[in-house]
């Protein structure tokens, strides 16, 4: 069995965070965004997660391929690893990390980066970068009071946009998070754009449509200035396809038109 962050690292059982030692609570959780289980703060550890968990890859389209953990654990997103021709990005983060993912992340060429959409998708984010290398985690400035594992290797950025490379841009979206960032890439969707958006916009069930919150598991909803925000920050940034947090969240075409549409249908509603 392997312990890649040792059985003194606990994780949150409901949010999936890792924390760097004994913690009695987990801020994220206690946030209104989030919510603490049922039976009270639980915790965990990757030597407890091996064997219980697995990690399955599911390639998306070329150069995307989609890891989630089986069965589900915390709040059940994916990740990604975004393949481009300078290196690849893991997009948003999970908790299990073991020997077989390693290795099956090694023969899809391993990151040079990690990127993470918000502070629900942390998770064992310091584990993956000090494993393959040491790796920069992109995390946005606004959120830096909620990472509950510091580390030398993340790197705050301040602004409205950052530039990767291999044609990826982060772009800070305030609303669910005021430090909330999506990754645009020029080169996938096939050739026409994606948008990886976590839950900000969040992908209906009726998939062409997306939808705005401040927090989706209390149904609070997002204030009118932040959607329009988000709308704002997006203009000018094609993109054909919406890729969010969990499998099959994928506004397949027309993605871009999408939040303009949705995020017109979502202030009239609002408003009325």
């Amino acid at each position: 069995m392997i312990v890649i962050g040792g059985p003194e690292k606990p994780i949150c059982v409901t949010c999936g965070t890792q924390f760097p030692g004994v913690s009695d609570d987990c801020p994220i959780c206690e946030d209104p965004r989030q919510f603490v289980g049922w039976n009270g703060q639980q915790w965990t550890t990757l030597e407890a997660m091996c064997g219980k968990y697995e990690n399955k890859f599911e390639q998306d389209e070329d150069g995307v391929i989609s890891i989630l953990t089986e069965p589900k654990f915390a709040i059940g997103q994916r990740a990604q690893i975004i393949q481009t021709a300078e290196g690849n990005v893991l997009w948003d983060c999970i908790s299990l990390f073991d020997r077989a993912t390693i290795q099956r992340v090694k023969s899809l060429g391993g990151i040079s980066a990690i990127a993470i959409s918000h502070p629900h998708y942390y998770a064992t984010m310091v584990e993956w970068s000090h494993t393959f290398g040491n790796v920069p985690i992109y995390l946005h400035e606004d959120c830096r009071k909620w990472v509950m594992h510091p580390h030398e290797h993340i790197q705050f950025w301040n602004g409205q946009r950052k530039e990767l490379f291999g044609g990826l841009t982060l772009l800070n979206t305030p609303g669910h998070f005021k430090g909330f960032q999506v990754l645009h890439s020029s080169k996938h969707g096939e050739g026409r754009g994606a948008l990886f958006a976590g839950d900000q916009p969040r992908v209906c069930m009726d998939r062409r449509w997306v939808t705005f919150m401040f927090s989706y598991p209390n149904f609070i909803p997002l204030s009118p200035a932040a959607v329009r925000g988000i709308v704002q920050t997006l203009e000018g940034f094609s993109f054909d396809r919406l890729y969010g947090a969990v499998p099959g969240w994928i506004v397949t075409s027309g993605a871009d038109e999408a939040v303009k549409r949705s995020a017109n249908r979502y202030l009239d509603a609002i408003a009325s």
